[in-house]
Formats: C-alpha cells, structure tokens, sequence
C-alpha cells in the first residue's frame, strides 16, 4: 500500500494522527524535502528507507514507489499541507493505480487554514464574505485564463493565494482592477506554523513595500479580503433568539 500524507504546513505536530502513525510504520518515506519538515523523520523506523523527492523526478519517485511494493513495502509519500492542494498527486496516483497498486490519501492541514490561525482571522464572515477562493497567479506553470486574479477579485470573496509572493507587482495590480479599490486590507503570512513564521498586514496600496522590505519571495501566504479587518454581523449559530434542532430561542 502507498500512502500519500499531508504533513501540514510546518510544524511537526500539526500532522494529523493518522498521518504520524503511518510514517512510524513506514518501510519507505518519499518526503518533499524542500518544503516538509525534516523533524518528520524522527519518526520513521531506524531501518526505514529516506528519500527526497526535491532531488527527484516523477519517474524517480514512481520507479521507488513501484519497486517497494513489488518488495511488499509499505510507502509514505510526504507532501507538504493537504496533498489535493497544489500537490501534484495526481499525476503520481493516476500511473500507480494503472498498475494495480492500491493508494490511500490522508489529508492534512493547508497552509492557507494556517496563515488564517496565525492571524486569528475567520475567512467566512457574516455579512463579509462566505466564500473562499483559494489560487495562485501565473508563473512558470499556467493558469487558466479563465481563472485570471483579476477576475476572482471581482467577487469580493476571501481569497488564498499560494505560491504567489514572488510576483508581488503583478498579484497586487491584478487584484487593485479585480476588487475596484485599494484599500482591500492583506495579510502576507511567510512559514505559517515554523519557528520563523512572519505576520505582515497592508492594504493592497501598501502590502508591496511591506514584502519587499522583509526580502519574502517565497514560502508565504497571501490572504486578501475585508475579513481581515472589518465590521461584521453575529452568526446564527449562537444568537440566543435563533431556533436550531438542538435548542429553542429566546423570544425577543
């Protein structure tokens, strides 16, 4: 069995249980070694076999993955946050399963829910936003015309934007056009969850400098939206007048 695991987005212990028990059984651990904590590791087996697949490439990877079971080993593929997220399982899963290799997915926590702890923000506000729109802005792999920032911004939802700070000029004019205004408050959050997490908060006019002048150009997370800072409405779910199926409101 092969078993593609969210290691979340940094901190060792934001793994899911089921994901450590399966690396500390693991007779292999594929792990994405340029984002994934290597403190991970300390987990495997003393005679587990280790590989990086930052020094990979796909053929590589499957080649591993695909002689350990012929062996009868059991395999951990380490991706970084949730895997369904800019994890490119797929194209890993799709050849594997052809061959008859069974896979399991274990989900994990992304970065985008951890840049929004780490700023202790609420992405789905009442009378704010209820919708998340999680993307990224074209660089050396496309996007979808169709999916362009400018675009998404219109919506006025909350948005994520991975793998986007290094293109900081494009992302904010992009989003200034999308949202008709400037002054959509941000918030850049660099390692989310590690040791050196950052905090940066902006508007649109301003978040640019902001990133230039703490030198991100990668490892961070966008969050854009009145979310951040902004007046908002009380929920249902705890208004005192408000009937649910488990308790009768107040007459007000």
């Amino acid at each position: 069995m092969i078993y593609f695991v969210g290691a979340g987005p940094g901190d060792p212990d934001l793994i899911t249980i089921k994901g450590r028990k399966a690396l500390e059984e693991a007779d292999i651990i594929i792990y994405a070694g340029s984002l994934v904590s290597p403190d991970h590791l300390a987990y495997a087996k003393k005679d587990c076999e280790i590989y990086n697949s930052a020094k990979m490439h796909l053929d590589e990877v499957l080649d591993v993955m695909v002689k350990g079971h012929e062996d009868g080993k059991m395999i951990v593929r380490l991706h970084t946050g949730d895997p369904s997220i800019y994890g490119a399982i797929q194209e890993q899963i799709d050849p594997l399963e052809k061959l008859g290799i069974p896979c399991t997915v274990i989900p994990g926590v992304s970065s985008f829910v951890a840049a929004a702890a780490a700023i202790k923000r609420e992405f789905t506000l009442p009378d704010v936003s209820q919708t998340v729109i999680l993307t990224r802005v074209k660089g050396r792999t496309d996007v979808p015309e169709s999916e362009n920032l400018e675009s998404l911004a219109a919506h006025g939802a909350s948005m994520a934007l991975f793998l986007s700070v290094g293109h900081m000029d494009r992302v904010i004019d992009s989003l200034i056009k999308g949202y008709g205004r400037d002054d959509v408050p941000v918030a850049v959050v660099y390692r989310a969850s590690w040791k050196d997490e950052k905090k940066i908060f902006g508007t649109l006019k301003t978040i640019g400098q902001k990133v230039q002048d703490e030198k991100i150009i990668k490892q961070a997370q966008i969050l854009v939206g009145d979310f951040i800072h902004t007046e908002y409405g009380l929920s249902k779910l705890y208004d005192k007048y408000f009937t649910t199926e488990y308790r009768k409101g107040l007459k007000s």
